[in-house]
């Protein structure tokens, strides 16, 4: 099935997510550490999948004629695309372009939904890059744009100032002047990371002012560590569309994640921005895309299972007791269904206490936890890098005590209730991924 879908006939939410992760993600430097260097169709495939299962409405790619693998990986995409909408309904596939002919006649004759057409305004991409005056730029974008709906009417239009966090305010409404009668959204990308949350809310006050009948979109690069909360500043000044990807992850420090932005507006009672987006699988796609850079998910994403893991003794104790104690936020409603206590150096023998006896099977009273714990902390430091403390903590209750664990008939194995299970598969301790801590895991 081929199709182009029309945006006439679609009733924007009041927070639509324009995922560019496999656009921006795609320039991630992350993809050159392990020298896989981009991503592969099957990739975008399942990427694409998974976004729109999730809820996404909005997709960026590159334009098709970026190279002749982008053709193909676009078409994959929109195959992809439309084999789901039966199932999950409109998703478009917009195509980010230069405001140049070439561009954009790649983007239509491939059937991309929308164009994401950019230009720099702002003094530096004009002096740098493209040396275009702002008249220029106007006119410019702006016969572009004319000849577009003349022969592609159903065609969603965005324009984006390019750097336009650089680009002073008068500079950008002499180009978006021109423009405004013509677009369905306006872009302010802040290219280089610069903004802040004070200048996001003027900005979009300014332009929701200026332009009332043009939607805005968002694009807020990580560089100063603001992307997130600029985004957050934007949704709640108004603005309706935001670009996102996975993870973050994007040119130098990477973009808004899309999990982490829609995770604080629930956290903030925003819950009409959240319709339509399945937050349950926040989770589990994070998880996919950390799979494609093949590394865990980072542990400064707030969906994260780290997040929810804990090695302070102090912590262990008490989140044995009550997980709330130490995690305030709601991680379950966005698929982190478990927590993991550490254990390691920084142990306390509560948490030892309940290794041994209700994962390892060991009887022991407390007073023995806590003997155990102490020859424990005398020698843990001086294990080897990649041995496992909890096979320190076996061999210490077993050769230094004489204990024996209870021994369970193979037919009730698995069927033990209990708050905290080890990690391994097998029922056995669990594998440790560092010399510091081998992790308990709970189950909600």
């Amino acid at each position: 099935m081929t199709m182009r879908l029309l945006f006439r006939d679609y009733q924007p939410r009041a927070l639509e997510i324009i995922d560019t992760t496999l656009r921006e993600g795609s320039q991630s430097s992350l993809l050159h550490d392990h020298y896989k260097y981009f991503f592969t169709t099957s990739d975008k495939v399942e990427i694409t999948r998974a976004l729109i299962t999730y809820g996404v409405k909005f997709i960026e790619t590159f334009a098709p004629n970026v190279s002749p693998q982008e053709a193909q990986d676009f078409a994959a995409i929109k195959a992809a695309r439309d084999e789901m909408i039966l199932q999950r309904g409109y998703t478009f596939l917009l195509a980010h372009v230069r405001c140049h002919p070439a561009d954009i006649e790649a983007a239509i004759q491939a059937g991309a939904d929308g164009l994401n057409m950019y230009i720099g305004t702002s003094d530096t991409a004009r002096n740098h890059s493209h040396g275009r005056r702002l008249e220029e730029i106007a006119h410019h974008a702006r016969a572009l744009i004319e000849d577009v709906q003349r022969n592609h009417p159903d065609l969603i239009i965005r324009f984006s100032g390019e750097d336009a966090f650089r680009t002073r305010e008068e500079d950008l409404f002499r180009v978006y002047d021109e423009l405004a009668p013509l677009v369905h959204r306006f872009g302010t990308p802040d290219t280089v990371g610069v903004a802040t949350p004070q200048a996001v809310r003027r900005r979009v006050e300014l332009l929701r002012a200026r332009y009332a009948h043009v939607d805005l979109e968002g694009h807020f690069h990580d560089d100063r560590g603001f992307s997130l909360i600029n985004a957050l500043e934007a949704v709640k000044a108004g603005m309706r569309y935001l670009q996102t990807t996975l993870l973050g992850i994007g040119e130098r420090s990477g973009i808004t994640s899309m999990t982490a932005l829609l995770f604080n507006l629930f956290v903030d009672k925003h819950y009409d921005k959240l319709d339509g987006y399945h937050l349950r699988g926040s989770y589990p796609i994070n998880v996919l895309m950390a799979d494609k850079l093949r590394k865990l998910v980072p542990s400064k994403e707030p969906v994260s299972l780290t997040n929810r893991t804990h090695a302070a003794g102090v912590h262990g104790k008490a989140v044995i007791n009550s997980t709330s104690t130490y995690e305030a936020n709601p991680l379950d409603q966005f698929g982190v269904t478990e927590s993991e206590i550490l254990l390691g150096p920084l142990s306390g023998w509560n948490v030892i206490h309940y290794f041994l006896k209700e994962i390892c099977g060991f009887n022991m009273d407390e007073a023995t936890a806590k003997s155990i714990a102490a020859s424990f902390k005398q020698q843990v430091y001086s294990i080897p890098f990649g041995a496992s403390p909890a096979q320190l903590l076996i061999e210490i209750a077993e050769k230094e005590f004489g204990l024996q664990p209870i021994h369970v008939p193979e037919e009730y194995r698995g069927r033990i209730a209990q708050n905290l299970t080890d990690t391994s598969r097998n029922g056995e301790v669990g594998e440790v991924s560092h010399a510091s801590g081998v992790m308990l895991r709970s189950k909600r």
